[in-house]
């Protein structure tokens, strides 16, 4: 088989899926790199499948390329049953690209269309209706509404394999409108009915959670989140542990790896999801208190753990680099951790602002322990008991919890009174360049909170916060720089990837470390 080189971003942000000669030499090579990244549609027998796939070599004037599944299920295309292209990692071109197409398939994923509707995921995204049906059909091959119900079928596959519900409920969880759409749209899919799909995974020894509790009740389920090799879990999970926040947050082991846990604050309810990476996925343990938050849960979870990165990618830039290289090499895969929501992120990297990790951690500890809603009764956990305050309980409590400087209190508050009434929006969907503007409008936002809030919220691959003394002090460890204008000018040679870069840094300032009082040692 032939050999098929590192894929970067297009530079001119078309995406990969255009070119054709070098997709079909990634599916010729089957290699799973490119799962994700787009679809190859074959019309001799009107499948579409991931670029690993391991059926034969369809030849080169039978296939036809798309960037999306919902493209290739708009033209008629079935989804292979062999290969399930849908459970891949997502394209990592939407964190590289900071157009409109990037953040509307942000906010999709998150199940904007399913609870708001088109017109609310056009609001979101401050454009018409008809201005954002034509970008991304031009874009991404298909309309919001397909692209939505792209993801409606996904989330649908998971819940027929991996859970005891009964169809009918599954058909409203995953986000249809009636049992006949939902059947059509799985035999449109995949060819088959949801009846026949779960029995097809039985045998193909899928575990299924038995006794699937009504969807107001909620439902456990046990998922595998595929990512792109290699994946350096160990520097992610250190990274988490050191800010992890005790009752919101826990880290510990299971068997030799690491796990971490957290509380969620979804729009149907309350969640809690337990994470343990392994060889060839990442173990997802959810339990939701309404299973319409699938979707969103996962989308969020795959968002804190970055698993949609393009690891490759980022050690051929950063790997060019004779003094970045080593520590690229020992430590292949570091993600750039992300955020499960906007308003804790802001939130605690204020009380994070000028100060050390561990006290900003015990400031957000003593804010949860006071103002953090328990959790609810019906999910029982023994490490997890609380959500991180809201932004309403910060502005009006947080100066009765917070100690040190007024001034930094009050900025503090002020921003959680801006958030709680909506004056400032965070979500995944926003503008970078805009949404740094509204931060840096607050009282008590630097550069570097905004910085930090866009990398972590929006994906944003190419941020490197130089101004921050730990990267400076990392950058000197490695011999890279001494001050932070020597850091910014070596740093151009690491673009598009200085968010990473800056990954790197941070471990070379602070070497791995125990975890925190949080941690617990799991047995199972």
């Amino acid at each position: 088989m032939s050999q098929v080189t590192t894929v970067e971003p297009a530079p001119d942000g078309t995406g990969l899926w255009r070119d054709t000669e070098r997709c079909y030499r990634a599916v010729s090579s089957r290699d799973a790199r490119f799962d994700g990244q787009f679809v190859v549609a074959v019309r001799t027998t009107g499948i579409y499948c991931r670029p690993s796939c391991p059926a034969l070599t369809p030849k080169p004037q039978n296939v036809e390329f798309y960037p999306t599944a919902a493209a290739a299920q708009s033209r008629r295309y079935r989804a292979c049953r062999r290969c399930l292209p849908d459970a891949v990692p997502g394209s990592p071109e939407w964190d590289v690209r900071a157009d409109l197409a990037g953040r509307a398939m942000r906010l999709i994923a998150d199940g904007t269309v399913e609870r708001d509707g088109v017109s609310g995921l056009a609001r979101r995204l401050g454009y018409s209706e008809r201005q954002l049906g034509r970008v991304l059909t031009a874009e991404l091959g298909a309309g919001p509404l397909a692209l939505a119900r792209a993801h409606r079928a996904h989330a649908a596959r998971v819940l027929i394999e991996m859970s005891g519900l009964p169809i009918t409920d599954i058909a409203f969880a995953a986000g249809f409108t009636s049992v006949r759409q939902f059947n059509d749209t799985i035999r449109e899919v995949f060819a088959t009915t949801p009846s026949r799909l779960r029995a097809a995974a039985a045998r193909r020894g899928h575990h299924r959670t038995t006794g699937g509790e009504p969807v107001p009740h909620g439902v456990r389920l046990s998922l595998r989140l595929p990512f792109r090799a290699p994946f350096h879990a160990a520097g992610l999970v250190d990274f988490l542990a050191a800010r992890a926040v005790p009752g919101v947050e826990a880290i510990g082991t299971s068997g030799d790896a690491p796990h971490y846990s957290r509380t969620l604050r979804l729009p149907h309810g309350a969640a809690l999801v337990h994470l343990t990476p392994r060889p060839a996925h990442v173990e997802c343990a959810l339990h939701l208190t309404d299973v319409r938050d699938l979707a969103g849960a996962v989308s969020r979870v795959r968002r804190l753990w970055d698993l949609d990165a393009d690891p490759q990618a980022v050690r051929h830039c950063l790997t060019t680099d004779p003094a970045l290289a080593a520590a690229v090499d020992a430590a292949p895969g570091l993600r750039v951790p992300g955020a499960v929501d906007g308003a804790e992120l802001l939130l605690r990297t204020l009380l994070g602002q000028q100060v050390s990790v561990a006290a900003a951690r015990t400031a957000a500890s003593r804010l949860t322990a006071e103002l953090g809603e328990p959790l609810a009764p019906a999910l029982p956990d023994s490490t997890l008991s609380r959500h991180f305050p809201s932004p309403t309980a910060v502005a009006e409590h947080a100066g009765d919890v917070l100690t040190g400087p007024r001034r930094r209190i009050d900025s503090v508050r002020a921003v959680a009174a801006a958030l709680a009434e909506g004056e400032l929006d965070l979500h995944v969907g926003r503008d970078a360049g805009e949404l740094r503007r509204d931060l840096l409008a607050q009282p008590g936002v630097g550069p570097w909170t905004a910085d930090y809030v866009l990398m972590r919220l929006l994906r944003r691959t190419d941020l490197l916060l130089d101004t921050d003394v730990a990267l400076l002090r990392g950058a000197r460890a490695l011999g890279i720089a001494t001050t932070r204008d020597e850091l910014s000018t070596h740093a151009r040679r690491w673009r598009p990837w200085r968010s990473y870069a800056g990954m790197y840094l941070w471990r070379a300032a602070t070497p791995p470390r125990p975890a925190p009082s949080t941690a617990r040692k799991d047995t199972t």
